[in-house]
């Protein structure tokens, strides 16, 4: 939540027009970086590219903030799940289209409407004409569901898979993506998740699962 106070105060610049996925070079302590504010975390934060002699210094220099921690590969997992964001190689892969993982919002009007674009002949008439499965979020009781884990109707009919899972720390639930059919991916679905060969309830919830706070201009 402090990653734009320690930026500004490390560089000394204003940041009120720094916006969202926008980048620039910047000196931070005589290092020369280049910053983009963006992330894969749903918080306000900062990726810096660094020259790789200045990264002891660099983190040093970060570390010496007292809102600054170091934060493992799990915390970074659990904050993009519950930001709804996709891991590839798990929620999307080469199979995956856009319209599946609902992610058309990324193709733009020109595009829909001249195509000619790497993969156009599938993904255009799947935007009108609709796909067999898609993306969606759920909450889960019982015990994380993970990777694999199949989905079911509660008439126990196979119908996805999850294919990112985890306790959310933020709101102490179980919380996991998967793609189910068609028609069982509207919002307020009840499911069932096979965890452990048990059966446990699950309901389809809207993403994110908590609210994502990038900077945005004002």
């Amino acid at each position: 939540p402090s990653a734009a106070k320690v930026v500004a105060s490390l560089s000394g610049q204003d940041l009120s027009t720094f916006g969202f996925m926008t980048a620039r070079k910047m000196d931070i302590k005589g290092i020369p970086v280049y910053i983009s504010r963006c992330g894969y975390t749903g918080e306000d934060g900062f990726e810096i590219s660094v020259p790789h002699e200045e990264v002891t210094r660099l983190s040093s220099l970060f570390l010496e903030s007292p809102e600054v921690e170091l934060a493992g590969l799990g915390a970074r997992d659990s904050l993009r799940l519950e930001a709804g964001l996709c891991l590839y190689g798990h929620d999307l892969d080469d199979t995956v289209s856009p319209v599946e993982g609902v992610l058309a919002w990324t193709i733009g009007k020109r595009r829909r409407a001249e195509g000619g674009f790497l993969g156009a002949d599938k993904i255009l008439p799947q935007i009108k004409g609709g796909v067999t499965r898609r993306r969606v979020g759920l909450f889960i009781e019982g015990a994380p569901a993970r990777e694999g884990a199949e989905i079911y109707t509660k008439e126990e009919e196979l119908v996805g898979k999850i294919s990112s899972g985890c306790p959310s720390p933020v709101l102490k639930k179980n919380i996991a993506m998967g793609y189910v059919k068609t028609g069982s991916h509207k919002v307020g679905t009840e499911l069932k998740v096979k965890v452990r060969n048990r059966m446990q309830d699950a309901v389809v919830t809207k993403m994110p699962f908590v609210p994502q706070r990038y900077f945005r201009e004002a």
